[in-house]
């Protein structure tokens, strides 16, 4: 059976990123995921579209097809006391190169990572960017499974909850990692 629309895929797969190992998926644990559904990258599915069970890939993402360029937009500066819990900031927490869970105006969930804490001008620099924003990404792996997606699946997602949301969306920055594991 190909890959196509409506199948649900299992994939085992390494990811490379400048010739550094940043994610391993092994076959005992794949990725499963319903093919088409908005759930990976547009340009990661175009890849291994038509591949069978068995079959190897290997493939680059640019960083235009993978989580876009940096935009320096998405890097800010915070007032440091809304990191307050208690009354007290955590400078454990609150430190360069933490990923922290947030939330926008419109109460959308979001990662960000903390850049710089400049404690004495009361503020923290933020970087909303995907973590693997400007990279080019490297793929290798091999199709573990492939199957008809049951409607029930189809319907309401492989966990049981329809996602409403395509992570090729330009502001999405709710996975660190990647899109490639679902919410």
């Amino acid at each position: 059976m190909k890959i196509a629309k409506d199948k649900v895929v299992s994939l085992s797969y390494v990811l490379n990123v400048n010739d550094h190992e940043i994610e391993k998926v092994v076959a005992e644990e794949p990725l499963t995921f319903i093919f088409g559904s908005g759930m990976l990258l547009p340009k990661f599915e175009a890849n291994i579209l038509d591949k069978e069970v068995g079959d190897p890939f290997e493939f680059e993402l640019e960083a235009e097809d993978a989580y876009g360029q940096v935009n320096p937009q998405m890097i800010v500066d915070l007032p440091l006391d809304m990191f307050k819990i208690d009354g007290k900031i955590d400078f454990e927490v609150i430190k360069a190169g933490n990923i922290l869970p947030m939330q926008d105006r419109q109460g959308h969930r979001m990662n960000g990572i903390v850049k710089e804490v400049k404690a004495m001008e009361n503020k923290v620099t933020m970087d909303f960017n995907h973590p693997l924003a400007g990279e080019k990404l490297h793929f290798t792996g091999k199709v573990e499974a492939v199957r008809d997606a049951t409607q029930k699946e189809l319907d309401e997602g492989l966990y049981g909850e329809k996602v409403q949301h395509n992570c090729s969306d330009e502001d999405c920055s709710c996975c660190s990692g990647g899109c490639h594991h679902g919410h």
